[in-house]
């Protein structure tokens, strides 16, 4: 087993490869002088299962051109099996034809990396669990639930505790984290105009005296959760606490968050922690290095990555 690491989060790559009791692969990625991106893997790979991790997080377009270059690198260089892991996965959010003339750029993204020359694909949390069908190669989508009921339940009274989803859209979601930690669910139901901004109008469920968590898998503006946290309030919760998987944090996002009646956000390290994040009061890191090591270990020792989740 060979694993690989673009630029886009190699501290997260560093923590997978300590797991795995392995180092990173060496290879060479740099750009010409026009940003032309160039790969060279210095590291025999023929007949070998490699790994290719990274984040297609900002700058997106970058970072996906990376992933795509280095696979082309390993499949043109007889490695035996290319799995592509994402720990989060860009353009998700395109996974539908919002309105008429617009792109479906989730399929795009995949028949890419398909294209490429991967053989699987292994990610975390896709925004849209149908995106797993765009992929003609199988795709092992992983679930941050499991940690993050961990570390709920090492940190709250679970009896006072209710777990809410910003969105009816996240309800899944919600219900997997509330069926873990035996709490009671409740929905915000919020109406979104244009991207970036969103209005709660109402929700769903009796929050009185409880402390609630908001679960979801991106944060990017942060308006949502904001707002949601606000109306929560209003309608009598102790406190708001969230759990997000993938801290996309663009713009003044921090800031808002910092500015914001959450007592604390959650986030994985599935993107890159920036200076910003880390030097936010009231948002923390959970690691999920061990959840991606174990399924990488699991894929290369062909056992089951489901049986993670059970």
């Amino acid at each position: 087993m060979k694993l690989f690491a673009g630029n886009s989060n190699s501290g997260l790559s560093r923590d997978i490869a300590n797991y795995l009791d392995t180092q990173l692969g060496s290879c060479d990625v740099r750009r010409f002088a026009d940003q032309e991106i160039f790969v060279e893997l210095k590291e025999n790979v023929r007949g070998e299962d490699v790994f290719i991790l990274q984040s297609t997080s900002y700058p997106a377009n970058d970072n996906l051109m990376e992933m795509l270059i280095m696979i082309d690198a390993a499949r043109r260089s007889s490695a035996r099996r290319i799995t592509a892991v994402l720990p989060y996965f860009g353009y998700a959010r395109q996974d539908r034809k919002p309105g008429p003339r617009t792109p479906i750029s989730a399929k795009l993204v995949a028949n890419l990396i398909v294209e490429a020359g991967a053989d699987r694909v292994l990610t975390l949390d896709l925004h849209a669990t149908q995106i797993q069908g765009f992929f003609d190669i199988p795709t092992d989508n992983l679930f941050a639930i499991p940690e993050m009921s961990k570390d709920v339940k090492a940190r709250y009274n679970t009896q006072s505790l209710m777990v809410v989803s910003p969105d009816v859209g996240g309800v899944v979601r919600a219900r997997a984290l509330a069926s873990r930690v035996n709490t009671p669910l409740a929905i915000v139901d919020k109406r979104r105009d244009k991207p970036g901004e969103s209005k709660v109008m109402n929700v769903i469920g009796d929050v009185t005296g409880h402390d609630c968590i908001l679960v979801d898998d991106i944060i990017d503006s942060g308006g949502t959760l904001c707002n949601a946290a606000e109306a929560l309030l209003d309608q009598g919760a102790t406190s708001v606490a969230a759990y997000i998987t993938h801290g996309v944090l663009s713009g003044e996002a921090v800031n808002r968050i910092g500015k914001s009646k959450l007592t604390e956000l959650v986030i994985t390290d599935s993107i890159a922690v920036t200076s910003a994040v880390e030097g936010a009061k009231n948002i923390r890191i959970l690691s999920i290095a061990e959840l991606l090591g174990e399924a990488i270990r699991r894929t290369a020792l062909e056992q089951s990555v489901s049986s993670l989740f059970d």
